[in-house]
């Protein structure tokens, strides 16, 4: 007869959200923008060629996916640090939007954003 010793301690996850969800939620913040932004395009210019929508609806998601990695390292400093979380959670809508805006700006350089 053998005893086993056995730890069933367990500590509660850091993040309750992996950074591939906030990346996939980013992403489709991303994706929905763009869409109806696409949308609204009625005539595009001839110029644009025929695939012009293709950049914009690759790079805004992107971009939307890296927003949504930076929420996840700013909780996770914010845990970690003990800052605010209501300065963290500024900080991460700021970082967001900034990173979509730049992800639209690139996404439509040349078409839509002259």
């Amino acid at each position: 007869m053998t005893m086993t010793q056995s730890n069933k301690l367990t500590t509660p996850p850091i993040h309750p959200a992996s950074p591939g969800k906030r990346m996939a939620i980013g992403a489709g913040i991303g994706l929905i923008l763009i869409s109806l932004f696409l949308l609204s395009v009625r005539e595009p210019n001839p110029g644009w060629g025929k695939l012009w929508m293709i950049r914009p609806l690759l790079i805004v998601p992107l971009a939307g996916a890296i927003g949504g990695l930076c929420t996840y390292f700013i909780s996770h400093f914010q845990k970690q640090f003990g800052i605010n979380k209501a300065i963290a959670i500024i900080v991460s809508v700021l970082v967001c939007l900034i990173g979509l805006w730049i992800g639209f700006v690139l996404g439509l350089d040349g078409t839509l954003w002259n």
